[in-house]
């Protein structure tokens, strides 16, 4: 450690430090002499000879120091603040500036200086907070231990002390008792000092070492007298801190033991309580005693069942605790260093699983036990009761059985009703020989409980008697019921073998009447002569097949007479109609007839639309005759006008009167259109949506005939307009016959329009440099054209440039120039206009070369009527040379031609 170099230049600027450090530096010196039974009153006579600076280190760091010099002379002195001095050196100290002939003089600042250093030495410089040390760590522990305390902020070792709520609050934190931190004031620090400093020296036995009114009426409190006074706190504070954590440890291990205490004891009586409940519940597990009853033994049944579910799973989770408790008990011991538990004798864990083992064996044994003195008693009971069913069931099926056997439905039944009720008899029969083995199953059944002698077997044999001889008297009436039956059978086959072939024949038969009828009234829909003729046709063959048709019928009514005659001649009463269908000879008959009456209507219908689809017919071909001629009409005048606006025979005025002679032609053909108008009218009423016949429709016409006016109609505008930019920009005819040579050439498509790059490619050939915009201007272009162009003739278009042409002809980007456009641009490129720059010359002129232009000297130089225009229009003149009355002629200019012009 180094001597602070700005000892000397402290105590020069403020003399209040060196008081501070005068009072605090003795104070501290005494707190430690005291232990040695001396003190100090002069801080820089005492220690001259140095046998008290001597004795001061000696208590400070616990080492003996060479044995001191007792003279009275100079020598003796120097030599005993020397081994003072040497030994502060020894502890890694750098004395800087400090003699021992300064001590033995009495200079009180090296003095000062010196215990400054033991201070920092001895009492600071071993503090560690957080791998800081020394000053900051200090300041950091004090922050630490301040930080929850308003009013407190400690930054350093001088102002942040001055109003003394640090020196409480480190106070309170430590030992809250001594202080009521709430009542204190913070605009009241010669309070907050006095009381931190009383409370530290009669508690804490920290001496006072400066006075509240020197902390008070100082600018900045000495740095070193402050933390010489704070780490006294430090240690006070920390040798508690270290008697608190050695009592923390202490009851940290005695907790450790007494949890395993109580562990152990937990253990023991569980381990005892489980080893009862086994002991006593064994036996009662391994009682085989039967009882006599179904309840009773159900009964015991019910009350093991309490058991599995009420009483043992308490139990299980209690061997389960048990073990974790063990096991837990076990690891807490192996971690806290002690020795294992060993359980009394007979409570070890594998004592309480063998005995539950033996548990768990005489369950399983008692329940086999059970169960199966249940099995044996709920067979006898189950034996009984299936008698009772299996003689209820059959008694039941036999209830009637007797009666139905004996009755004499069959004498007048019909075939199918006596084949029905062989069926129905053949079908008892199979039931019955099944019941064979329910009756032998019942016999058996008695046999068993008479051999396991059942208390009811007297009864049991008498019901079985009886269903044995009623099963006798049953097989001997179905034998007889079977040959009546078959008897009466081939008596009515003969008959049913008629009544099979009529329905054989009638069905098909009324099946093709039902369809026939279908057909005849059946709603058709056709849209042509082909389709309805086809209707008809159909219709004529359907007629050819009547006769044959009537024959069948004819047959199929004999097969019916036929029956009525066996039936008559053999006395047989028929039960019903044909079983074997619901078709009659009388529904044969009116379905025939009503077949005779749609023939002639169908014939009526199929001629009334045959007439119909004729006139629809005529109708088309009237409209396609008329569309036929007036379509190609529509595109040869089209191609017509397309050519007169390219071929450019004559001037202007000739196109012009050509073209209006054409539009009149045109409007005289409108008859023409209207007459197709109603023949289309006609068409649509008659609901026809398709023509064979043309391949024009009306919509399409209209289309044609509304563009073809409206081609007509733009040429001629736009030969108009070619005749007033001619006349206007002083172009000849023969400039005007090139502009639409060139144009013609590259509109490839012949669409009337250029695109951008055909543009390109027509300015190229007129001889117009896109890249220089200084010279006049002959043409336009676009894409592909063009770029063949440049690459064939070296030349090249700037993409700037051409923008801004494109800009002029094409102002709305719909990426096309037009004739007329490409004319304006062309007339503007090659004559002489008027541009904005020019009018204001103009106006510069008639001001007299000024900025603007007064009223007046419009009204002299202008027309009246051209002057007053101006001056409603012109903005007020508004620049540094302005005068009362001035108009911008400027503005004015500009604004007439929107842009400056190209």
């Amino acid at each position: 450690m180094e001597q602070e170099n700005d000892w000397d230049r402290d105590l020069l600027l403020d003399p209040a430090w060196e008081k501070q450090q005068r009072k605090t530096f003795t104070a501290w010196c005494n707190s430690h002499l005291r232990k040695a039974g001396t003190q100090i009153e002069n801080i820089e006579e005492d220690f001259r000879d140095g046998l008290k600076l001597m004795l001061l280190l000696e208590v400070i760091s616990g080492e003996r120091l060479p044995k001191p010099e007792r003279g009275k002379m100079r020598v003796h002195k120097i030599n005993n603040v020397n081994k003072a001095l040497d030994f502060i050196a020894s502890k890694g100290v750098k004395l800087v500036s400090i003699g021992a002939e300064e001590i033995v003089d009495g200079n009180a600042k090296m003095t000062l200086g010196m215990i400054w250093t033991i201070i920092l030495r001895f009492a600071i410089q071993d503090i560690s907070v957080e791998e800081t040390s020394a000053k900051e760590g200090l300041l950091l522990w004090c922050q630490r231990k301040t930080a929850p305390y308003k009013n407190v902020n400690v930054q350093n070792f001088h102002i942040s002390w001055k109003d003394g709520l640090a020196f409480n609050a480190l106070i309170h934190r430590h030992r809250p008792e001594l202080i009521d931190y709430d009542k204190l004031r913070k605009d009241d620090p010669v309070t907050n000092l006095n009381n931190a400093f009383e409370v530290a020296e009669r508690y804490l036995d920290i001496p006072k070492m400066l006075d509240a009114e020197d902390i008070v009426g100082t600018l900045r409190p000495d740095e070193k007298a402050i933390m010489t006074y704070v780490s006294c706190f430090y240690h006070a504070f920390s040798g508690a801190q270290k008697a608190e954590t050695a009592a923390n440890r202490i009851c940290k291990v005695l907790a450790v033991n007494q949890e395993n205490e109580h562990l152990m004891e937990d253990y023991e009586k569980l381990a005892s309580d489980l080893l009862e409940w086994i002991r006593r519940t064994i036996p009662w597990l391994e009682n085989r005693a039967p009882e006599k009853t179904m309840t009773e033994m159900q009964q015991k049944l019910e009350d093991f069942r309490d058991y599995r579910r009420v009483h043992k799973p308490p139990k299980v989770q209690e061997k389960c605790q048990l073990e974790i408790n063990f096991n837990t008990l076990q690891t807490k011991l192996r971690l806290s260093n002690r020795p294992a538990f060993m359980p009394s004798e007979g409570r070890m864990v594998s004592d309480i699983n063998g005995a539950w083992h033996k548990l768990e064996g005489a369950e399983k044994g008692y329940e086999e036990w059970l169960l199966n003195e249940i099995r044996r008693l709920e067979r006898l009971d189950h034996l009984a009761e299936k008698f009772r069913q299996k003689a209820a069931i059959h008694e039941s099926w036999t209830d009637g059985k007797e009666t139905m056997l004996t009755q004499k439905d069959y004498e007048t039944a019909t075939l199918s009703e006596i084949k029905a009720l062989l069926k129905k008899h053949e079908a008892f029969e199979s039931d019955l020989a099944a019941h064979q083995d329910r009756v032998e199953q019942i016999a058996a059944i008695a046999q068993e409980l008479n051999e396991l002698d059942y208390y009811d077997s007297p009864s049991v044999n008498a019901r079985c008697q009886k269903i044995c001889e009623q099963w006798d008297a049953l097989g001997s009436l179905t034998q007889n019921r079977r040959e009546s039956l078959e008897r009466t059978e081939k008596q009515l086959e003969s008959i049913d073998e008629l009544y099979l072939e009529y329905a054989k024949r009638a069905a098909p038969f009324n099946n093709w009447m039902e369809g026939a009828m279908e057909d005849l009234q059946d709603m058709f829909i056709v849209h042509n002569i082909e389709e309805i003729q086809g209707l008809i046709t159909a219709h004529d063959q359907f007629k050819s097949t009547l006769p044959e048709a009537n024959k069948e019928r004819e047959a199929i009514q004999a097969i019916q007479a036929e029956v009525q005659k066996i039936a008559q001649y053999n006395g047989i009463k028929l039960a019903g109609n044909n079983p074997y269908t619901t078709i009659t000879p009388q529904s044969i008959d009116k379905k025939w007839e009503k077949v005779q009456q749609l023939v002639p209507q169908r014939d009526q219908a199929l001629q009334e639309e045959l007439a119909r689809q004729q006139s629809n017919d005529h109708l088309r071909r009237q409209f396609a005759n008329q569309a036929n001629m007036i379509g190609p009409w529509i595109q040869n005048k089209m191609e017509e006008i397309g050519r007169i606006s390219i071929e450019m025979n004559g001037t202007l005025e000739d196109q012009l009167t050509h073209l209006r002679q054409y539009e009149q032609s045109i409007i005289e053909y409108k008859p023409n259109i209207d007459q197709l108008e109603g023949d289309h009218q006609l068409i649509q009423e008659a609901l026809i949506f398709d023509n064979k016949y043309t391949s024009y429709t009306m919509e399409h016409l209209r289309v044609g005939w509304e563009q073809l006016l409206t081609t007509i109609a733009r040429t001629i505008n736009e030969i108009e307009n070619q005749i007033l930019t001619r006349d206007a920009k002083g172009i000849s005819q023969e400039q005007l016959h090139e502009y639409r040579t060139s144009f013609n050439h590259f509109d490839k498509d012949h669409s009337g329009v250029l695109q951008a790059e055909e543009f390109k490619a027509c300015l190229i050939s007129l001889g117009y440099d896109v890249e220089n915009n200084k010279q006049k201007r002959t043409g336009i272009m676009d894409s592909d054209d063009f770029r063949a162009l440049l690459i064939s003739t070296g030349n090249s278009l700037g993409d700037a440039e051409f923008a801004r042409i494109m800009g002029i002809v094409d102002p709305n980007n719909s990426g096309a120039v037009t004739f007329q456009a490409f004319i304006d641009f062309m007339s503007r490129e090659t004559t002489d206009t008027d541009t904005a720059d020019q009018v204001i010359a103009s106006f510069k002129i008639l001001a007299g070369d000024k900025n603007y232009i007064t009223a007046e000297e419009l009204r002299r130089e202008l027309p009246p009527d051209q002057a007053e225009y101006c001056i409603a229009r012109m903005a007020p003149y508004t620049g540094p040379d302005a005068v009362p009355g001035a108009l911008d002629y400027m503005s004015f200019s500009t604004a007439l031609y929107g842009e400056s012009d190209l």
